[in-house]
């Protein structure tokens, strides 16, 4: 690791030690996330979801409030390769041997069991 990222990684840890910021969500507003998501929960898993989805919405306001106009954007952060094989050209089964296998078959064509009736419903 170069100074720079040490350094980055030093004050990233200071910033957040210095910000306590706690988010409190109340039953009332998990059981609201929960009826959006249409789940049912019951009082418990309401109080123990309450301190879970605060501790997360925490650390996401800690984040939103880290300063990144030094960092430069990253579209990527792996290099591109093309693992794509290329495009080569060899012979299709026959009919025959693409129908072989279906469990039912009428003079080469696969046969399957209608979903519509005939009212076009």
């Amino acid at each position: 690791m170069d100074w720079y990222h040490g350094v980055f990684l030093w004050s990233i840890r200071t910033f957040f030690q210095s910000r306590e910021v706690n988010v409190k969500l109340t039953k009332e507003e998990v059981q609201h996330v929960a009826e959006l998501a249409k789940l049912q929960l019951s009082d418990a898993e309401l109080e123990e979801y309450a301190g879970q989805l605060g501790q997360i919405l925490t650390y996401a306001q800690q984040i939103q409030s880290v300063d990144t106009s030094t960092v430069p954007p990253t579209p990527q952060v792996l290099p591109l390769s093309n693992v794509l094989a290329e495009d080569a050209s060899k012979d299709s089964l026959s009919n025959d041997q693409a129908v072989d296998n279906a469990p039912d078959a009428d003079d080469g064509y696969f046969r399957v069991i209608a979903v519509f009736d005939d009212s076009g419903a």
